[in-house]
């Protein structure tokens, strides 16, 4: 039996291929759920209801919509960058661009999801004090589950 002189659960170097394959496979996971919250946003915006809300809330969801739609742009950025400009080479470049568009999307899509939370929950709780704490609490729910917890497991 042979045995391995790497210390276990240690990441393993990959190729630029199989990287950038992870990357691409990333932004495919990322997109449907991204654009099944951009459907629901732009339909509550035709609902009779839209209208009676506050003009404040009205432009927060609008901003939420902004910063989807921004986020969908830079989720889809990558496969189109990949197929237009390098069809058949990888490049770090490609990746570290790619990863980078990735998480920016991911911090837009969290603040739009903020957003919307905050707009929701004012409408339910009456409260803007109440809505606020409850949007700050998503938020930082996603600052520590997408950016905090992976930096503070990954392996040095």
């Amino acid at each position: 039996m042979l045995k391995s002189h790497s210390a276990p659960n240690l990441p393993q170097p990959e190729a630029a291929s199989e990287v950038a394959s992870h990357l691409l496979e990333e932004c495919r996971m990322v997109l449907p759920g991204i654009q099944a919250l951009f459907g629901f946003q732009l339909i509550a915006v035709f609902n009779n209801k839209f209208g009676e809300m506050p003009e404040a809330h009205q432009t927060l969801h609008l901003l939420a919509i902004v910063f989807v739609t921004i986020s969908i742009a830079f989720v889809m950025t990558p496969a189109a960058y990949h197929r237009q400009a390098h069809q058949f080479a990888i490049s770090r470049t490609f990746v570290q661009l790619s990863s980078l568009l990735l998480l920016l999307s991911m911090i837009l899509l969290s603040v739009g999801i903020c957003l919307d939370v905050y707009v929701v929950c004012a409408l339910i709780t009456g409260s803007d004090a109440i809505s606020l704490m409850v949007a700050l609490a998503a938020a930082l729910l996603f600052a520590l589950l997408w950016f905090v917890f992976p930096r503070c497991i990954r392996n040095p």
